[in-house]
Protein backbone atom coordinates (compact mmCIF):
# COMPACT_ATOMS: atom_id res chain seq x y z
CA UNK A 1 0.00 0.00 0.00
CA UNK A 2 1.25 3.13 -0.79
CA UNK A 3 1.51 5.37 2.68
CA UNK A 4 0.52 8.92 3.57
CA UNK A 5 1.30 8.87 7.04
CA UNK A 6 -1.42 6.17 7.93
CA UNK A 7 -1.46 5.06 11.64
CA UNK A 8 -0.87 0.75 12.35
CA UNK A 9 -4.90 0.45 12.92
CA UNK A 10 -5.54 2.51 9.33
CA UNK A 11 -3.08 -0.15 8.08
CA UNK A 12 -5.01 -2.91 9.48
CA UNK A 13 -8.20 -1.59 8.30
CA UNK A 14 -7.32 -1.34 4.34
CA UNK A 15 -5.56 -4.66 4.63
CA UNK A 16 -7.73 -6.06 2.26
CA UNK A 17 -7.02 -3.08 -0.24
CA UNK A 18 -5.16 -4.40 -2.87
CA UNK A 19 -1.73 -2.08 -3.02
CA UNK A 20 -1.58 0.63 -4.25
CA UNK A 21 -4.18 2.25 -2.60
CA UNK A 22 -3.40 6.18 -1.21
CA UNK A 23 -5.74 6.83 2.16
CA UNK A 24 -5.98 10.41 1.75
CA UNK A 25 -7.74 11.29 5.05
CA UNK A 26 -6.92 10.47 8.48
CA UNK A 27 -8.91 7.67 8.86
CA UNK A 28 -11.23 4.86 7.02
CA UNK A 29 -14.14 4.19 8.44
CA UNK A 30 -15.44 1.24 7.21
CA UNK A 31 -13.68 -1.97 5.60
CA UNK A 32 -13.20 -1.96 1.72
CA UNK A 33 -13.15 -4.59 -0.91
CA UNK A 34 -10.06 -4.57 -2.67
CA UNK A 35 -9.75 -3.49 -6.45
CA UNK A 36 -7.76 -4.96 -9.47
CA UNK A 37 -8.39 -4.38 -12.89
CA UNK A 38 -9.68 -7.13 -15.20
CA UNK A 39 -8.69 -8.06 -18.04
CA UNK A 40 -9.07 -6.88 -20.95
CA UNK A 41 -9.62 -3.58 -19.08
CA UNK A 42 -6.15 -2.57 -18.14
CA UNK A 43 -5.43 0.63 -18.93
CA UNK A 44 -7.10 4.11 -18.06
CA UNK A 45 -8.42 4.77 -21.05
CA UNK A 46 -10.20 1.35 -21.43
CA UNK A 47 -11.77 1.24 -17.82
CA UNK A 48 -13.31 4.33 -18.92
CA UNK A 49 -14.48 3.26 -22.42
CA UNK A 50 -15.84 -0.03 -21.06
CA UNK A 51 -19.36 1.30 -20.44
CA UNK A 52 -19.35 2.87 -23.90
CA UNK A 53 -17.60 -0.11 -25.84
CA UNK A 54 -20.51 -2.37 -23.75
CA UNK A 55 -23.60 -0.29 -24.71
CA UNK A 56 -22.11 0.25 -28.31
CA UNK A 57 -22.34 -3.68 -28.69
CA UNK A 58 -25.93 -4.56 -27.33
CA UNK A 59 -24.27 -4.69 -23.72
CA UNK A 60 -27.29 -2.08 -22.23
CA UNK A 61 -27.57 -2.80 -18.57
CA UNK A 62 -31.14 -3.69 -17.35
CA UNK A 63 -33.44 -0.71 -17.01
CA UNK A 64 -35.23 -0.88 -13.19
CA UNK A 65 -38.90 -0.20 -13.64
CA UNK A 66 -40.29 2.07 -11.32
CA UNK A 67 -42.48 5.11 -10.20
CA UNK A 68 -42.15 8.39 -12.28
CA UNK A 69 -41.95 11.83 -9.97
CA UNK A 70 -41.62 15.57 -10.57
CA UNK A 71 -40.07 17.27 -8.25
CA UNK A 72 -40.67 21.08 -8.61
CA UNK A 73 -38.16 23.64 -8.76
CA UNK A 74 -38.23 26.58 -6.20
CA UNK A 75 -36.70 29.83 -8.67
CA UNK A 76 -39.61 30.39 -10.33
CA UNK A 77 -38.69 29.13 -13.83
CA UNK A 78 -42.01 26.18 -13.66
CA UNK A 79 -39.54 23.27 -14.14
CA UNK A 80 -39.28 20.56 -12.43
CA UNK A 81 -36.93 17.33 -12.64
CA UNK A 82 -37.81 13.77 -13.35
CA UNK A 83 -37.32 11.34 -10.90
CA UNK A 84 -37.42 7.08 -10.51
CA UNK A 85 -38.09 5.54 -7.35
CA UNK A 86 -37.32 2.19 -6.80
CA UNK A 87 -39.02 1.35 -3.17
CA UNK A 88 -36.94 -1.26 -1.13
CA UNK A 89 -37.54 -1.93 3.07
CA UNK A 90 -39.64 -0.37 4.12
CA UNK A 91 -37.58 0.83 7.24
CA UNK A 92 -34.11 1.51 5.07
CA UNK A 93 -32.95 4.91 4.28
CA UNK A 94 -33.79 6.38 0.72
CA UNK A 95 -30.39 6.29 -1.53
CA UNK A 96 -30.09 9.40 -3.87
CA UNK A 97 -27.97 9.31 -6.98
CA UNK A 98 -27.20 11.80 -9.02
CA UNK A 99 -25.61 11.52 -12.98
CA UNK A 100 -22.72 12.61 -14.82
CA UNK A 101 -22.21 15.43 -17.09
CA UNK A 102 -24.72 14.78 -20.30
CA UNK A 103 -26.07 11.59 -18.11
CA UNK A 104 -29.38 10.75 -17.00
CA UNK A 105 -31.04 8.30 -15.00
CA UNK A 106 -30.84 5.40 -17.60
CA UNK A 107 -26.13 6.53 -17.67
CA UNK A 108 -24.86 2.90 -17.09
CA UNK A 109 -23.47 3.93 -13.38
CA UNK A 110 -26.70 4.79 -12.45
CA UNK A 111 -28.21 1.68 -13.57
CA UNK A 112 -25.30 -0.68 -12.39
CA UNK A 113 -25.44 0.88 -9.01
CA UNK A 114 -29.27 1.02 -8.51
CA UNK A 115 -30.18 -2.60 -9.39
CA UNK A 116 -26.74 -3.50 -6.63
CA UNK A 117 -28.13 -1.64 -3.94
CA UNK A 118 -31.90 -1.81 -4.56
CA UNK A 119 -31.12 -5.64 -4.26
CA UNK A 120 -29.34 -5.43 -1.01
CA UNK A 121 -33.04 -3.58 0.25
CA UNK A 122 -32.54 0.05 -0.14
CA UNK A 123 -35.09 2.12 -1.66
CA UNK A 124 -33.47 3.96 -4.90
CA UNK A 125 -34.27 7.56 -6.52
CA UNK A 126 -32.41 7.94 -9.76
CA UNK A 127 -32.63 11.74 -10.54
CA UNK A 128 -32.12 13.66 -13.37
CA UNK A 129 -30.55 17.04 -13.01
CA UNK A 130 -32.45 20.01 -14.81
CA UNK A 131 -32.77 19.46 -18.59
CA UNK A 132 -31.19 16.11 -18.58
CA UNK A 133 -32.76 12.82 -19.73
CA UNK A 134 -36.17 12.62 -18.89
CA UNK A 135 -36.22 16.42 -17.07
CA UNK A 136 -35.77 17.66 -20.52
CA UNK A 137 -39.90 17.19 -21.24
CA UNK A 138 -40.07 18.97 -17.77
CA UNK A 139 -37.34 22.26 -17.94
CA UNK A 140 -37.04 25.46 -19.64
CA UNK A 141 -33.12 26.00 -17.92
CA UNK A 142 -30.42 23.32 -17.89
CA UNK A 143 -27.83 22.22 -14.92
CA UNK A 144 -24.37 23.44 -14.53
CA UNK A 145 -21.56 22.04 -12.25
CA UNK A 146 -23.41 24.72 -9.01
CA UNK A 147 -26.59 23.41 -9.08
CA UNK A 148 -26.79 22.51 -5.42
CA UNK A 149 -29.70 24.48 -5.27
CA UNK A 150 -31.53 22.43 -7.78
CA UNK A 151 -30.90 19.07 -5.59
CA UNK A 152 -31.96 20.53 -2.60
CA UNK A 153 -35.57 21.91 -4.12
CA UNK A 154 -35.32 18.08 -5.30
CA UNK A 155 -35.36 16.58 -1.64
CA UNK A 156 -37.25 19.16 -0.39
CA UNK A 157 -40.17 18.30 -3.01
CA UNK A 158 -40.09 14.51 -1.71
CA UNK A 159 -43.29 13.36 0.45
CA UNK A 160 -41.56 12.96 3.90
CA UNK A 161 -42.68 9.53 3.99
CA UNK A 162 -39.63 9.20 1.57
CA UNK A 163 -37.25 10.47 4.11
CA UNK A 164 -38.52 9.89 7.38
CA UNK A 165 -35.72 6.91 7.43
CA UNK A 166 -33.23 9.65 6.26
CA UNK A 167 -31.16 9.91 3.36
CA UNK A 168 -28.29 8.94 1.31
CA UNK A 169 -26.51 10.83 -1.50
CA UNK A 170 -24.25 9.03 -4.22
CA UNK A 171 -22.95 11.50 -7.32
CA UNK A 172 -20.74 10.43 -10.14
CA UNK A 173 -18.85 12.92 -12.06
CA UNK A 174 -20.40 16.31 -12.06
CA UNK A 175 -23.25 14.77 -9.82
CA UNK A 176 -20.32 14.12 -7.45
CA UNK A 177 -19.09 17.61 -7.16
CA UNK A 178 -23.25 18.68 -7.27
CA UNK A 179 -23.61 16.42 -4.18
CA UNK A 180 -20.14 17.85 -2.35
CA UNK A 181 -21.15 21.36 -3.12
CA UNK A 182 -24.53 20.71 -1.87
CA UNK A 183 -22.96 19.04 1.74
CA UNK A 184 -21.25 22.14 2.00
CA UNK A 185 -24.24 24.10 1.97
CA UNK A 186 -27.24 22.12 2.72
CA UNK A 187 -26.64 18.95 4.82
CA UNK A 188 -28.47 20.49 7.77
CA UNK A 189 -31.57 21.54 6.32
CA UNK A 190 -31.89 17.31 5.32
CA UNK A 191 -31.47 14.07 7.57
CA UNK A 192 -28.46 13.09 5.77
CA UNK A 193 -26.76 9.92 7.30
CA UNK A 194 -23.91 9.60 4.45
CA UNK A 195 -22.67 10.04 1.05
CA UNK A 196 -20.55 9.29 -1.44
CA UNK A 197 -18.76 10.48 -4.70
CA UNK A 198 -17.17 8.86 -7.26
CA UNK A 199 -14.79 10.62 -9.67
CA UNK A 200 -15.48 14.22 -8.88
CA UNK A 201 -14.15 17.29 -10.81
CA UNK A 202 -14.39 19.66 -6.98
CA UNK A 203 -11.90 21.46 -8.68
CA UNK A 204 -13.67 22.77 -11.84
CA UNK A 205 -11.24 25.04 -13.69
CA UNK A 206 -8.46 22.28 -12.87
CA UNK A 207 -10.70 19.95 -14.90
CA UNK A 208 -11.58 22.08 -17.64
CA UNK A 209 -7.86 22.48 -18.34
CA UNK A 210 -7.16 18.78 -17.54
CA UNK A 211 -9.68 17.40 -19.94
CA UNK A 212 -8.79 19.88 -22.89
CA UNK A 213 -5.06 18.00 -23.28
CA UNK A 214 -4.07 16.86 -26.23
CA UNK A 215 -4.26 12.93 -25.38
CA UNK A 216 -7.82 13.73 -24.37
CA UNK A 217 -8.85 15.69 -27.76
CA UNK A 218 -11.04 12.74 -28.42
CA UNK A 219 -12.52 12.83 -24.89
CA UNK A 220 -13.02 16.62 -25.34
CA UNK A 221 -14.77 16.26 -28.98
CA UNK A 222 -16.98 13.64 -27.60
CA UNK A 223 -17.53 15.67 -24.47
CA UNK A 224 -18.15 19.03 -26.10
CA UNK A 225 -20.88 17.18 -28.85
CA UNK A 226 -23.05 15.47 -26.07
CA UNK A 227 -22.78 19.14 -23.98
CA UNK A 228 -23.95 21.17 -27.50
CA UNK A 229 -26.88 18.41 -27.62
CA UNK A 230 -27.63 18.71 -23.99
CA UNK A 231 -27.80 22.19 -24.18
CA UNK A 232 -30.05 22.86 -27.35
CA UNK A 233 -33.14 21.39 -25.18
CA UNK A 234 -32.82 24.28 -22.74
CA UNK A 235 -34.75 27.54 -23.67
CA UNK A 236 -31.91 29.63 -24.87
CA UNK A 237 -32.02 32.81 -27.08
CA UNK A 238 -31.05 32.80 -31.08
CA UNK A 239 -27.49 34.63 -29.53
CA UNK A 240 -26.74 31.60 -26.94
CA UNK A 241 -27.71 28.88 -29.63
CA UNK A 242 -25.09 30.81 -31.76
CA UNK A 243 -22.54 30.73 -28.69
CA UNK A 244 -23.10 26.86 -28.63
CA UNK A 245 -22.36 26.34 -32.02
CA UNK A 246 -19.06 28.49 -31.97
CA UNK A 247 -17.78 26.60 -29.17
CA UNK A 248 -14.55 24.46 -30.24
CA UNK A 249 -13.65 23.86 -26.76
CA UNK A 250 -15.38 22.99 -23.15
CA UNK A 251 -13.57 26.00 -21.94
CA UNK A 252 -15.63 27.46 -24.95
CA UNK A 253 -18.63 26.17 -24.21
CA UNK A 254 -18.63 27.17 -20.51
CA UNK A 255 -17.03 30.61 -21.19
CA UNK A 256 -19.43 31.67 -24.14
CA UNK A 257 -22.47 29.83 -22.86
CA UNK A 258 -22.99 28.20 -19.61
CA UNK A 259 -21.58 31.41 -17.55
CA UNK A 260 -23.46 34.05 -19.07
CA UNK A 261 -26.62 32.21 -18.82
CA UNK A 262 -26.17 31.76 -15.52
CA UNK A 263 -25.15 34.85 -14.45
CA UNK A 264 -21.64 34.63 -14.22
CA UNK A 265 -19.24 36.63 -15.58
CA UNK A 266 -16.78 34.53 -17.62
CA UNK A 267 -15.75 30.96 -17.44
CA UNK A 268 -13.08 31.75 -14.99
CA UNK A 269 -15.68 33.00 -12.68
CA UNK A 270 -18.42 30.23 -13.15
CA UNK A 271 -15.42 27.86 -11.87
CA UNK A 272 -14.63 29.64 -8.91
CA UNK A 273 -18.14 30.41 -7.63
CA UNK A 274 -19.01 26.85 -8.41
CA UNK A 275 -16.68 24.30 -7.21
CA UNK A 276 -16.86 22.32 -4.19
CA UNK A 277 -13.09 22.69 -3.15
CA UNK A 278 -13.90 25.16 -0.71
CA UNK A 279 -17.45 23.69 1.27
CA UNK A 280 -15.19 20.24 1.74
CA UNK A 281 -14.69 21.59 5.40
CA UNK A 282 -18.22 21.84 6.20
CA UNK A 283 -19.21 18.74 4.78
CA UNK A 284 -20.77 17.22 8.76
CA UNK A 285 -22.43 13.86 7.05
CA UNK A 286 -19.94 10.66 6.70
CA UNK A 287 -18.53 11.03 2.95
CA UNK A 288 -16.51 8.47 0.70
CA UNK A 289 -14.41 10.01 -1.97
CA UNK A 290 -13.39 7.75 -4.22
CA UNK A 291 -10.80 9.00 -7.35
CA UNK A 292 -8.70 7.18 -9.84
CA UNK A 293 -5.09 8.98 -10.17
CA UNK A 294 -5.25 7.62 -13.69
CA UNK A 295 -8.40 9.22 -14.31
CA UNK A 296 -7.87 10.69 -17.81
CA UNK A 297 -11.07 13.75 -17.24
CA UNK A 298 -10.16 14.79 -13.80
CA UNK A 299 -6.47 15.33 -12.23
CA UNK A 300 -5.77 13.78 -9.18
CA UNK A 301 -3.85 17.24 -7.65
CA UNK A 302 -6.64 18.51 -6.53
CA UNK A 303 -7.64 15.61 -4.28
CA UNK A 304 -3.54 15.23 -3.64
CA UNK A 305 -3.08 18.62 -2.62
CA UNK A 306 -6.40 18.93 -0.35
CA UNK A 307 -5.76 19.07 3.83
CA UNK A 308 -8.38 16.17 4.29
CA UNK A 309 -6.94 15.57 7.60
CA UNK A 310 -8.90 19.38 8.26
CA UNK A 311 -12.25 17.40 8.64
CA UNK A 312 -12.46 13.94 9.69
CA UNK A 313 -16.36 13.18 8.47
CA UNK A 314 -14.11 12.48 4.87
CA UNK A 315 -13.07 9.27 4.00
CA UNK A 316 -11.03 10.21 0.64
CA UNK A 317 -9.38 7.24 -0.83
CA UNK A 318 -7.14 7.58 -3.90
CA UNK A 319 -6.86 4.17 -6.03
CA UNK A 320 -3.84 4.51 -8.61
CA UNK A 321 -5.93 2.70 -11.89
CA UNK A 322 -9.15 2.83 -12.48
CA UNK A 323 -10.17 5.37 -14.98
CA UNK A 324 -12.97 7.76 -15.32
CA UNK A 325 -16.22 6.07 -13.49
CA UNK A 326 -14.25 2.66 -14.11
CA UNK A 327 -13.40 0.83 -11.66
CA UNK A 328 -14.15 -2.59 -13.27
CA UNK A 329 -12.24 -5.20 -11.70
CA UNK A 330 -11.47 -8.94 -10.72
CA UNK A 331 -13.42 -10.72 -8.61
CA UNK A 332 -16.81 -9.48 -9.31
CA UNK A 333 -19.21 -7.72 -12.34
CA UNK A 334 -19.89 -4.97 -10.03
CA UNK A 335 -17.76 -2.23 -10.08
CA UNK A 336 -15.53 -1.38 -7.08
CA UNK A 337 -16.95 1.85 -6.51
CA UNK A 338 -20.41 0.24 -5.98
CA UNK A 339 -19.33 -2.07 -3.72
CA UNK A 340 -17.57 0.34 -2.05
CA UNK A 341 -20.39 2.53 -1.49
CA UNK A 342 -22.73 -0.38 -0.31
CA UNK A 343 -20.08 -1.61 1.95
CA UNK A 344 -19.82 2.56 3.18
CA UNK A 345 -23.42 2.40 3.82
CA UNK A 346 -23.95 -0.77 5.28
CA UNK A 347 -24.63 0.73 8.94
CA UNK A 348 -27.95 2.74 7.73
CA UNK A 349 -29.22 -0.76 6.76
CA UNK A 350 -31.69 -2.40 8.69
CA UNK A 351 -29.70 -4.88 11.01
CA UNK A 352 -31.19 -7.48 9.06
CA UNK A 353 -29.66 -7.09 6.04
CA UNK A 354 -26.37 -5.70 7.08
CA UNK A 355 -24.53 -8.96 6.42
CA UNK A 356 -25.69 -8.94 2.92
CA UNK A 357 -24.71 -5.53 2.14
CA UNK A 358 -21.05 -6.59 3.85
CA UNK A 359 -20.74 -9.42 1.73
CA UNK A 360 -21.35 -7.49 -1.39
Amino acid sequence: MEKTGLSMSEDKLLAGTIPPTTLLSDRAVVDLPSFEPRAPWLSADLQTMRNFIVRRFGGVPPNLAGERLHLEMTDGSGDSLAATLNPGLADAPLVVLLHGITGCETSSHMLITSRHLNGLGYPILRLNLRGAGPSRDTCRGHYHGGSSQDLADALSALDPALTRNGLLLAGYSLGGAIVLKFLGEFQGQFPILAAASVSAPFDLAQASRHVSRRRNRFYAGWLLRRMKDDAAGAEISDAERAAIVSARSVYDFDDRFVAPHHGFDDAAHYYRQCSALSGLRCISAPTLVLHARDDPWIPPDAYLDYAWSANANLTALLSRRGGHLGYHGRGSLIPWHVRCIARFFTRYLPASLRATSSAA
